[in-house]
């Protein structure tokens, strides 16, 4: 017999967490989260996402043995703000019994239901910037941070119970031996001279901050075009500046600036964080804080994490400013691999912007929803 139980307690959400660890202890390319900032994801206190979403977390238990977990959320700025009458769920694992399944997605269903949504997909987790996904290809590829692995299996209990593809999103990487400056370097100047544009680099994160703000606002307006995306607000811009910019090596973030110092584009990477997370084991103490720091300074993978451009210019040729930069980062660094995190198949803009460096796809993976009504 399956039973569902919502975890509320800090005991019960750290429950939550560690049955991922359980499920993938022997797996070689799962990558854990530190447990500590994934208890405070969830803390209804600290994560402004609960300002404009109503979440439940439910484990389920079999012989009173946790067998699966997931959340169940509603995002009001989707449903209110953009008429998305939908239901989501994330953070979902679950071992391979299609029951489990199936009584999770109950709590989900139940959840849409009641407040009349016409569907849910997932998994997907509270905005944007969260995790995002199942694979449907790569499962035998190192994950990354900013990613969910997930078991074979799930495929087929989503298929069996109904559910339909809604998004595919792919993922790939390339040798940074595949990049020929002259492709951006001789644009770059000639851009900056006809728009008026300056590149800013930084080497102290305090130096970032000022710009921040312009570069969520910008983000906002360059992937609003994606019917799935939900525009960051004030309070969580707040948030994200606390929780990722402060973690991001400065040196790898990059923004372009026009006359009037508008922001006009941006890039963020991230030193490849894979392996540290494996070593630290979820955990920051005694050694865990020792393989992230090593791995912030010393990393020869980057992770190309997020980048944007004003709809005004992505046309005029500004992203050879920002490669150019990125570049010359990557070169001081040493970096020898380049990796893509998840993006939209339909996003062919962004798509475009690395075909010159003969990109691999080694990960697919996608969400699933059925109507409700």
């Amino acid at each position: 017999m399956i039973t569902i139980k919502e975890a509320k307690t800090k005991k019960e959400l750290k429950e939550f967490i560690m049955f991922s660890f359980d499920l993938y202890k022997d797996n070689p390319y799962w990558v854990p989260p530190i447990i500590s900032d994934e208890l405070e994801t969830f803390d209804k206190n600290k994560n402004p996402a609960f300002k404009s979403a109503e979440v439940h977390f439910y484990i389920a238990y079999k012989q009173n043995k946790i067998v699966g977990k997931l959340a169940a959320i509603v995002n009001w700025d989707e449903v209110n703000i953009l008429k998305k009458n939908k239901v989501r769920f994330g953070w979902f694992d679950v071992i391979d019994d299609i029951k489990v399944t199936e009584a999770l997605l109950e709590k989900v269903y139940e959840l849409g239901k009641k407040h009349q949504l016409e569907m849910v997909e997932g998994p997907i987790g509270f905005s944007n910037l969260d995790k995002v996904g199942i694979l449907t290809e790569g499962f035998d590829q190192m994950g990354n941070m900013i990613t969910w692995y997930s078991m074979p299996y799930y495929i087929e209990h989503f298929e069996k119970l109904g559910l339909t593809k809604e998004k595919e999103y792919i993922e790939s990487y390339f040798p940074f031996s595949n990049i020929n400056p002259a492709s951006f370097e001789k644009a770059s100047g000639l851009i900056k001279q006809r728009y008026g544009l300056k590149s800013l680099s930084f080497t102290k994160t305090k130096d970032v901050m000022p710009y921040v703000d312009k570069m969520f606002d910008l983000f906002n307006d360059t992937y609003s075009v994606l019917q799935s995306f939900v525009p960051i607000n004030d309070i969580q811009k707040e948030y994200f500046k606390k929780k990722y910019i402060s973690f991001i090596n400065p040196e790898y973030i990059k923004f372009v600036l026009d006359k009037d110092n508008n922001m006009v584009a941006f890039a963020i990477m991230m030193p490849g964080y894979a392996q540290a997370l494996q070593k630290a084991k979820g955990k920051l103490f005694p050694f865990g804080f020792y393989h992230l720091l090593k791995a912030r300074n010393n990393s020869k993978e980057v992770v190309f994490y997020l980048i944007g451009v004003s709809p005004e210019y992505q046309s005029k040729g500004v992203t050879a400013l920002i490669f150019e930069e990125c570049y010359i980062t990557c070169v001081a660094k040493g970096i020898e691999m380049c990796i893509r995190t998840p993006e939209l198949d339909e996003n062919h803009a962004i798509h475009n912007l690395w075909k010159n460096f003969n990109p691999t796809i080694n990960k697919r993976r996608r969400t699933y929803s059925k109507k409700l009504i």
